[in-house]
């Protein structure tokens, strides 16, 4: 945690993450009550006014800003206009109810966490590999796949099976299922779309899955 005086009647703390886990806090806990929000200022008051310049004052008032991993956590007595302007180049504004502005701060850091931290969709796009055609047919025969585009390409003494999952209605959850049903037959490959169209022989474009199963029962 570091501290340091803007001026007489403003001291500015930086809060980080880990100085909440050596308190046993998280910023979910800090989404409390309005006393348990008070509670927790007052307590970096006590660690930060050694010569106890703030204890004794009647209007104490904080400011809460995000900063990186962790809060800045503005202290203020008796604070006047001259000084909210000579705050100016670290604070936008001046709340009146300290405990909301945690709570927003807190949310809108929770937000952004899980916007990083969130699944990323599955691709549409996926590629089976099989060592001969007798593989293609067992594999068309026993999957019927629904809004899937398909190709078959020869490449190299190998048959790939391109797979585009064309129907926006279909999850992720059923995509996975799909393609674990599909592992049963063929092995997932590393070759890429775009190195099949250079280097492969297209031999069945857009439903070929049908198109075997119709010639080749």
């Amino acid at each position: 945690m570091e501290m340091e005086h803007i001026n007489d009647n403003t001291i500015r703390v930086l809060i980080k993450s880990e100085d909440l886990a050596d308190r046993g806090i998280t910023f979910l806990d800090l989404l409390g009550n309005h006393n348990e929000i008070e509670n927790f200022f007052y307590s970096i008051l006590e660690e930060v006014d050694i010569e106890e310049e703030f204890k004794g004052s009647e209007a104490v008032t904080f400011q809460v800003l995000p900063k990186g991993d962790g809060l800045e956590l503005f202290i203020s007595k008796n604070i006047t206009p001259e000084d909210i302007e000579e705050m100016g180049e670290f604070v936008e504004g001046f709340s009146d109810e300290p405990g909301e502005a945690l709570r927003q701060t807190i949310a809108d850091q929770l937000q952004e966490n899980s916007k990083e931290t969130e699944a990323k969709p599955l691709p549409r796009t996926f590629i089976f590999e099989m060592v001969d055609f007798e593989q293609m047919v067992l594999l068309a025969k026993e999957i019927q796949l629904d809004g899937v585009l398909s190709n078959l390409y020869s490449m190299a003494g190998f048959y790939f099976l391109e797979l585009e999952f064309l129907d926006e209605l279909i999850s992720d959850g059923q995509i996975e299922d799909s393609l674990a049903y599909l592992a049963e037959f063929a092995r997932r490959s590393t070759a890429t779309s775009e190195v099949l169209a250079e280097h492969g022989k297209l031999l069945m474009e857009r439903d070929a899955l049908a198109l075997t199963r119709y010639y080749f029962e």
